[in-house]
């Protein structure tokens, strides 16, 4: 990897977060001890109100688990819901700790792959995840939404489809929220909410590290409505040695539910204006290169395969030709071969030079 590389390729925001937060952090630290804490009544109230105003979803507290992150969380239900050697589904190409946190605790990966239609979207085979869901007797389904990395931002129709056959087959819906706050077409829908049978089957992973840059503060608030579901999640936390959490996180979760809506207003408004800067930069210079349509979270996926070049040979002028460091498509899954993942959350001149080094490497 060259020295001078720029990386694009983590997904968190390259803006500082908002000044509430880091006064509220600050603040904390002047209290001088840092021995166990849990959180106060407040706390609840907070995050209940971001879900009622963001996402009209009306929690109960006796829902939530906090957690030191959701990929952990995703690896707990692995654990809580599965044994070893069952089959977890999932939708390639996705963000690849779903698989990794199947594959590390003993299970089989199986994939419904989504396939890219002519209105340059990807959309759900209906017909072969129900059929996936019947040949591998799942019990787990990984669900991404908003979608990482291909951007889609599933509509009411397309989740009650996955709702109901999850429902018909007994199959317990992970559904991973996390890019919730970061949607610029169609609406946010929290899966456990469309239907109220869909509760009994849901566990919600949402948190405000992506929407607030807070990823380092490891928290996460899991929603596990169903009353045994919970008990076997917090059996598997416990085995796993978790208790409490960084105060923290918990510090910087209520501050930036409570205080930071403008911040991410203006912040949301910025990501926007440049994910249309990269959709016409490639349009207008990258003939070969395609943007896919983008819905959803900051992360734009973009094909390369009309370059006509090798995998390899893509990577190497992205890498030693413009510097970059992107992410892969091909560890999102082998349907992700010949594309790139690249972060729009950081300031425009550095999403520009990124582009014009794209540019200049495939060039000739």
């Amino acid at each position: 990897m060259p020295e001078d590389v720029l990386p694009l390729w983590v997904a968190d925001m390259d803006f500082e977060t908002s000044s509430y937060i880091e006064d509220a952090l600050m603040e904390r630290v002047k209290h001088g001890i840092f021995g166990y804490s849990e959180v106060q009544t407040p706390y609840f109230e907070i995050v209940r109100d971001w879900m009622k105003k963001r996402h009209n979803w009306e929690i109960q507290e006796k829902w939530l688990v906090k957690t030191p992150g959701v990929v952990f969380a995703l690896a707990m239900a692995v654990r809580a819901y599965t044994e070893p050697g069952d089959s977890v589904l999932l939708q390639l190409p996705v963000y690849y700790p779903f698989s990794e946190v199947i594959e590390d605790n003993g299970r089989k990966v199986v994939s419904s792959t989504l396939y890219l239609g002519e209105d340059n979207r990807y959309h759900i085979d209906f017909e072969d995840f129900e059929q996936k869901i019947v040949e591998e007797q799942i019990k787990l389904f990984f669900l991404c939404n908003p979608h990482n990395p291909v951007g889609r931002v599933w509509s009411e129709e397309e989740l009650t489809r996955l709702g109901d056959i999850c429902l018909k087959y007994h199959v317990i819906v992970v559904s991973d929220e996390i890019h919730q706050d970061f949607v610029f077409k169609g609406k946010h829908l929290v899966f456990a909410n469309l239907k109220k049978e869909y509760e009994d089957i849901s566990i919600t992973c949402t948190s405000p590290s992506k929407t607030f840059n807070l990823a380092s503060m490891l928290l996460s608030n899991i929603f596990i409505p169903n009353h045994e579901l919970k008990h076997k999640f917090r059996r598997e936390m416990d085995a796993a040695g978790i208790s409490q959490l960084s105060v923290m996180g918990l510090v910087a979760c209520e501050a930036a539910y409570s205080k930071g809506e403008e911040w991410y207003q203006a912040m949301l408004s910025y990501v926007a204006d440049n994910i249309e800067f990269t959709r016409m930069f490639v349009e207008e210079n990258l003939q070969d290169v395609r943007m896919i349509e983008h819905e959803g979270t900051y992360l734009v996926w973009l094909d390369f395969r009309g370059t006509g070049f090798e995998v390899d040979e893509i990577e190497r002028r992205i890498i030693h030709r413009a510097g970059l460091w992107l992410d892969s498509g091909k560890i999102f899954g082998e349907c992700g071969r010949g594309f790139q993942r690249i972060n729009t959350a950081c300031p425009r001149s550095v999403l520009s030079e990124a582009l014009e080094r794209i540019k200049e490497a495939f060039q000739g």
